[in-house]
């Protein structure tokens, strides 16, 4: 039997980070958001006793380093299961890129793994195991939107958020999540988003006043760093979003918009610019 799962990006609709905490990790208030763009995995059974990750993108390790190869082993572990496992990735969400594309590709490895093998595990069972494997795994077993707390483990599921046209862009650059959070500063910060505003426009189904609120700390230090990805949020926005925000901790920018026909002009024009390496147009997962 063969098992196949659309396993869904995300972006932050808005990310605060509060303190650094004394074991090194960073308290963070955001929202996340669910978006349809996603990788598709495949998971069976196999008699060599082996995990297998096979993939055609050469930049993915298909080894142990792999969150896919964690997610197995951690449940595999547990459950004493001694039959092999093999994984097909077929990759479409930008990799490093700040949409949580390793951390979905472990979640949806943990669902297949239990569904695979009958383990008759919950969706908050699950999520407490993926917690041990990367912080943003609990959220995309989850999905939807939610209010993400602690280092991003502790989530609320946050409703009426409308639907909307999405164009997320990729820079030809790498952002390195650990050089953010170190140049960040958090205790220094003398200004942070308005989660709990945005949160509230959320609830109340209010776009525009969504987009408004929609920011990111992190862009504090990557478009000092990393000029091309204001270019790319002040395209978005002249070109008709209502907003424009980096997700996560880069380089991946995103705008909202209100209408498909101007969403889809602006995409145009980005695929014919040369400050993006992939560009997607599609709307959320509520």
């Amino acid at each position: 039997m063969k098992l196949s799962y659309k396993a869904y990006a995300k972006v932050n609709l808005g990310l605060d980070v509060l303190r650094k905490r004394e074991d090194g990790y960073h308290d963070v208030k955001m929202i996340m958001q669910t978006v349809n763009l996603y990788d598709v995995i495949e998971i069976e059974a196999s008699d060599d006793n082996l995990i297998s990750i096979v993939t055609e993108n050469d930049s993915i390790p298909v080894n142990e380093d792999n969150l896919i190869y964690k997610a197995c082993k951690l449940l595999m572990d547990e459950f004493n299961i001694n039959r092999g496992v093999r994984i097909t990735l077929i990759k479409n969400i930008p990799v490093a890129a700040g949409m949580a594309g390793g951390s979905t590709d472990a979640a949806y490895t943990l669902i297949g793994i239990n569904e695979l093998f009958k383990l008759g595990l919950s969706k908050d069972e699950l999520m407490k195991r993926g917690v041990k494997i990367g912080a943003d795994v609990p959220y995309c077993i989850m999905g939807g939107t939610a209010l993400s707390e602690g280092i991003g483990e502790i989530l609320s599921p946050v409703s009426g958020m409308p639907n909307c046209n999405i164009l997320i862009a990729k820079p030809p650059i790498d952002v390195s999540t650990k050089f953010v959070y170190e140049n960040l500063h958090a205790n220094e910060l003398k200004r942070h988003p308005d989660i709990d505003g945005l949160k509230s426009y959320i609830e109340a189904s209010d776009i525009y006043s969504i987009a408004n609120k929609m920011e990111n700390v992190l862009e504090t230090v990557t478009v000092k760093e990393y000029p091309i990805i204001e270019e790319i949020k002040t395209y978005m926005k002249q070109n008709g979003a209502l907003n424009s925000i980096m997700s996560g901790s880069g380089p991946t920018v995103f705008g909202l918009f209100d209408n498909y026909e101007i969403a889809k002009k602006a995409y145009d024009g980005l695929l014919a610019r040369n400050i993006t390496t992939q560009v997607y147009l599609t709307d959320l997962v509520l």
